[in-house]
């Protein structure tokens, strides 16, 4: 059964209810979390009967995601794709990593790996949006609305699909031609049930552009942090995968760093969400990884808020960058992005497009590996993360990829050479 008790705006603190449509919080305008009621959990499925490592999908959490597939009312509104459940590979041969003596893992949301679980559109976003179909079912919602930088429209128009929903997405023109092809084949084929809009240059005019003309529609929005914590449920199955017992262990533990580009930072608080309720059940204790934030120099408002000690980020006009998914000048989460980067004693650090470029082709060279532009400005920041202590011999540090390579071609083709 689910175990969801509340809605709660991140600062007001106000309670709402989870069984009734919204968006931000009417309060004060800013995001809003999923509660779970981790003492009923507790009490019910106790010494995580809830967790079930034969699956080889996100629902492998059951009760501690929003919905519980073990349910027949939960299963009813989920549709399983096989999202999550992806490997950490071994990357402490990368160069950085084997010089400074780094347990060096990497996260691949991309490519399926032979016995894993596989994101269907390759890309970490699959994890939010299987958790937005299901939730928006839930409710009886049945148009969704997103601006997108590319992924998660991509995402939800393959979720809303499977789900029998409708859906507008709005992308920059300039988005990656297999990202834009598959939306606007969806959109050729079902011309009833999705929709394609080209505005830009960024995710924040799409999103105006929607908020005018589709959301008086009647479409629900299901943009960054404007679903109510949705997209924070299915991403916080990243922290829970990094932190589950391997392979005939049964301890839950953490590494002591997570390096992770950020654009949103929809999956900064999921997977802080997730060690916070892991706590709370036993499970692990007060320690954290340092949460690494990583940004192009190109487009890098976290950075320079962290840097400043702003307490949010300022949008500000950049050239963008072709590590796709961080174009986005600003974040109504970006202060709460800020403020667990902080507790965490991390950092948001940048790295040049030139070094972003290095880096994906070295990677390609070396390993064949099939990582985002964005995977890779996380391996582009290594050194410097190495310089300034964030990382240090003998710890053990998790990338995270976000995606394949494959959705940035051809774009990107060159840079393989």
């Amino acid at each position: 059964m689910s175990y969801i008790r509340c809605l709660r705006g991140l600062v007001s603190g106000i309670e709402y209810s989870a069984d009734v449509p919204m968006n931000l919080d009417p309060a004060d305008g800013r995001p809003v979390e999923m509660v779970l009621d981790l003492e009923r959990l507790a009490a019910e499925q106790p010494n995580a009967a809830w967790y079930d490592p034969s699956r080889r999908d996100m629902w492998r959490f059951g009760a501690l995601m929003a919905l519980d597939i073990r349910d027949p009312r939960d299963a009813a509104h989920i549709v399983a794709l096989g999202e999550g459940s992806t490997p950490v590979l071994d990357y402490s041969e990368h160069p950085v990593a084997r010089n400074a003596g780094l347990k060096l893992g990497l996260k691949d949301e991309g490519i399926a790996h032979p016995g894993f679980g596989a994101n269907p559109t390759q890309s970490f976003k699959d994890r939010g949006m299987a958790m937005v179909v299901a939730q928006a079912r839930r409710l009886g919602l049945t148009r969704l609305a997103v601006p997108t930088q590319g992924n998660a429209g991509d995402s939800l128009v393959h979720y809303a699909l499977a789900a029998g929903l409708s859906v507008v997405v709005a992308m920059p023109d300039d988005t990656p031609a297999p990202i834009l092809g598959n939306v606007a084949a969806a959109a050729h084929r079902f011309p009833d049930r999705v929709k394609l809009e080209l505005v830009g240059p960024t995710i924040r005019e799409a999103a105006a552009y929607l908020r005018e003309h589709y959301l008086p529609q009647g479409y629900f929005s299901v943009a960054t942090f404007q679903e109510p914590g949705w997209r924070i449920e299915g991403k916080k199955s990243l922290g829970l995968e990094l932190a589950e017992p391997a392979p005939g262990d049964t301890r839950w533990s953490l590494p002591d760093a997570v390096i992770y580009p950020t654009g949103g930072g929809t999956g900064v608080l999921g997977m802080w969400k997730a060690w916070d309720e892991l706590e709370a059940l036993g499970l692990i204790g007060a320690h954290r990884p340092r949460m690494l934030c990583v940004q192009s120099e190109a487009m890098a408002p976290l950075v320079r808020a962290f840097d400043s000690g702003a307490l949010d980020t300022v949008a500000q006009p950049g050239p963008g960058t072709i590590a796709f998914g961080l174009n986005v000048p600003a974040g109504v989460g970006h202060f709460r992005v800020l403020e667990i980067v902080r507790a965490s004693g991390g950092a948001c650090v940048a790295v040049s497009e030139a070094e972003i470029a290095a880096e994906f082709g070295r990677e390609w060279r070396r390993t064949n590996g099939w990582i985002s532009p964005e995977g890779a400005a996380c391996l582009a920041a290594l050194p410097q993360l190495q310089e300034t202590g964030m990382v240090k011999g003998g710890e053990r540090v998790a990338a995270v990829n976000t995606g394949s390579a494959e959705k940035y071609l051809p774009a990107l083709r060159d840079l393989l050479r």
